[in-house]
């Protein structure tokens, strides 16, 4: 294999998908070689990353469903979240978020797990090791989207490779004695005021400690460390289900509160 050329294929990936994000410009094929693992998606994430002009406030992480677990080696792909698209969500207004005009944009109700402590170097975490971590639990939004339509159509390695076809995080309020209730959580999503997913914490494989016991051994392997204060944005508890621009979005989450949210057409930066 000619690593040259997956390298300079792996670069145009980047430099188009993070161009395409800051003008808010649609990318209607894939642009360069499609990666076909998830290390070779991460790598381009990683380029992306780099060229990307803000820190990184937390991650998010994705299902890797059948067939494809079982071909890429993982139940779970990881993507940056960026900290000017964390939102507080306010009470009784809902929070905008941009769609890019041609792309794909999604609302996941999740569970946030915000760490306590940085994480040491080690690869063998568990769920019960990751819990010692984190400092507090909050419901959230995750705002999935890409400049490119077909994000989801082409396997885990080409989502990966796209921030993991993350688009922002809405943060909700604290979740009280999450220790305790964490397993049995439950929530819905409603768009344009009708349900369309219903689920809770234990649809998410494990529970959202074993996502993040997956997303730290991973960070290990990729030589990147989970920081005090980051977000983890644990996988969506009802459902992906898209959204486009005009319409809006609940996220309930029962005694715990209730995330409303609106998708605008994004506005880029003129290049």
């Amino acid at each position: 294999m000619n690593h040259a050329h997956d390298n300079s294929s792996g670069s145009l990936t980047a430099r188009t998908f993070t161009d395409a994000r800051r003008t808010a410009t649609a990318v209607t094929a894939y642009p360069g070689q499609k990666p076909d693992t998830l290390a070779a998606a991460y790598a381009v994430q990683d380029q992306a990353i780099s060229l990307w002009p803000d820190r990184i406030a937390g991650w998010k992480l994705g299902r890797v469903n059948p067939p494809f677990d079982a071909q890429f080696g993982a139940g779970r792909l990881a993507g940056p979240i960026f900290s000017k698209n964390v939102w507080l969500a306010v009470e009784g207004a809902p929070t905008a978020f941009g769609v890019i005009d041609g792309g794909f944009a999604a609302v996941e109700a999740e569970y946030i797990l915000e760490l306590g402590e940085t994480a040491p170097d080690r690869d063998d975490w568990t769920p019960e090791s990751a819990a010692a971590l984190v400092g507090r639990a909050l419901i959230g939004v995750e705002i999935a989207g890409s400049p490119f339509a077909e994000i989801n159509g082409h396997g885990p390695a080409v989502t990966a490779s796209d921030f993991g076809n993350n688009a922002g995080l809405i943060l909700g309020g604290e979740i009280a004695d999450w220790r305790d209730r964490l397993a049995g959580l439950t929530c819905r999503v409603l768009i344009d005021d009708a349900v369309i997913g219903t689920g809770g914490a234990a649809a998410i494989p494990n529970g959202p400690l074993d996502s993040l016991a997956f997303l730290l051994n991973l960070m290990n392997r990729r030589g990147r460390r989970l920081e005090a204060g980051q977000l983890i944005s644990t996988g969506a508890a009802t459902g992906v289900h898209q959204i486009f621009i005009g319409q809006s979005a609940v996220a309930d989450f029962g005694p715990d509160g209730r995330i409303a949210c609106v998708a605008v057409r994004a506005e880029g930066e003129s290049t």
